[in-house]
């Protein structure tokens, strides 16, 4: 679609990756309309989706254009480069994400925005988050408070589709590392560079994030990238400096993949508070 965008002085630019999402992005998109906030736009990028994906995306856009841009990848290119592909159309001083199957707070970019703001010496914030399907609600996910390289020890520093950072820092950084190696933990692999650049973060102490995650999700969650994420752990533990002896932490990923179906599942029922 023609980028037909008014506003020249957008404040923030909310980057989603779409694929395979046609039933759950309408509500996506509506969470970001009732928004507190309104000088933001926002971008989505269709990943090569085989059902009717796009075209939900092109009947959203075409009704708020001076908001919305809709990009579509030639290929299902994965969420790294689907990311890049959106930020290379950014605009705003601050960058959001979101997933096209999550729901915003209506009070989320207002509360992050106004954060970044009075916090120069952030460059990222993110919230807690409460985890859904559809069933309902399951509990609050609760983000450590202050981004620390002893965190990514074991877990990550924020939870990603929560997050809103600086577009300098993303440039910075240079964007999401497009690899096979970091493929499904390329936010992960964002966090080790992010530490070792120097940067601070926060998250808010309470959810303005509402996250799709189902049993049935859980179980598909593969071996493989299991492996992948446990190698992203060992690169980034170099890169900070981490000791051998600590290596061991990384292979967690893996340990979890391997467990049956039903301790998989006790395992994320009974983990909802990310220390």
């Amino acid at each position: 679609m023609a980028d037909v965008r008014t506003n020249f002085n957008v404040k923030v630019s909310i980057i989603m990756g779409i694929y395979n999402c046609a039933a759950t992005l309408p509500a996506a998109v509506e969470s970001i309309l009732e928004q507190t906030y309104d000088n933001w736009e926002l971008i989505m990028c269709d990943d090569g989706s085989d059902d009717n994906s796009y075209e939900v995306a092109q009947n959203i856009a075409k009704r708020f254009p001076e908001k919305i841009i809709l990009l579509k990848n030639e290929y299902n290119m994965r969420l790294a480069a689907t990311l890049n592909h959106c930020l290379k159309y950014a605009r705003g001083e601050y960058v959001a994400r979101m997933d096209a199957d999550d729901i915003c707070m209506a009070d989320r970019l207002e509360t992050q925005i106004e954060f970044l703001e009075n916090n120069p010496e952030y460059a990222c914030v993110g919230s807690n988050m409460i985890i859904f399907d559809e069933s309902g609600e399951h509990g609050e996910r609760v983000i450590p408070e202050k981004t620390k390289k002893m965190t990514l020890l074991k877990t990550t520093i924020f939870a990603h589709p929560t997050i809103m950072m600086r577009r300098s820092v993303y440039q910075k950084l240079g964007g999401y590392t497009v690899s096979k190696s970091t493929m499904r933990a390329e936010d992960l692999d964002l966090w080790f560079r992010f530490i070792h650049a120097g940067y601070k973060g926060y998250n808010i102490q309470r959810p303005l994030y509402k996250y799709r995650e189902s049993e049935k999700d859980l179980k598909k969650r593969s071996l493989r990238a299991a492996i992948q994420t446990s190698r992203v752990f060992l690169n980034g533990y170099k890169l900070l400096g981490f000791s051998k002896m600590q290596y061991v932490y990384a292979f967690r990923p893996i340990l979890v993949a391997l467990l049956p179906d039903r301790l998989i599942c006790k395992y994320h029922t009974g983990t909802q508070v990310i220390q």
